[in-house]
């Protein structure tokens, strides 16, 4: 059985949750002239690598957050979960970039 550590709930089986995808940037320019190129990157091509990556869950038996977790595609074990939070070098959150009130119930 495997289990996920909810920011906000704790340990929970996985059955509770819904897997969102890898953690990707969205594009940062997605009007310019790469703008079509960057979103089918963004959309369509995974890196499915073998190894711990992050990725996008959502508690959607529980208290109906969304959140990342570190977790290693081979063996499945959570390394660690926690909130999205922006990049430290934006002064504050844009477009591409949703507080936490926007992905908390």
């Amino acid at each position: 059985m495997i289990l996920l550590t909810c920011p906000n709930c704790g340990e929970r089986n996985v059955a509770e949750f819904r897997f969102g995808g890898e953690y990707k940037a969205r594009p940062k320019n997605p009007e310019g002239s790469a703008a079509d190129a960057a979103w089918a990157e963004y959309l369509h091509f995974k890196n499915n690598k073998l190894g711990v990556q992050q990725e996008w869950w959502y508690h959607r038996a529980g208290c109906g957050l969304w959140f990342l977790a570190e977790r290693h595609t081979k063996t499945h074990g959570v390394e660690k979960t926690y909130l999205w939070a922006p990049d430290p070098g934006t002064k504050k959150p844009g477009l591409d970039q949703p507080t936490l009130t926007d992905v908390q119930p």
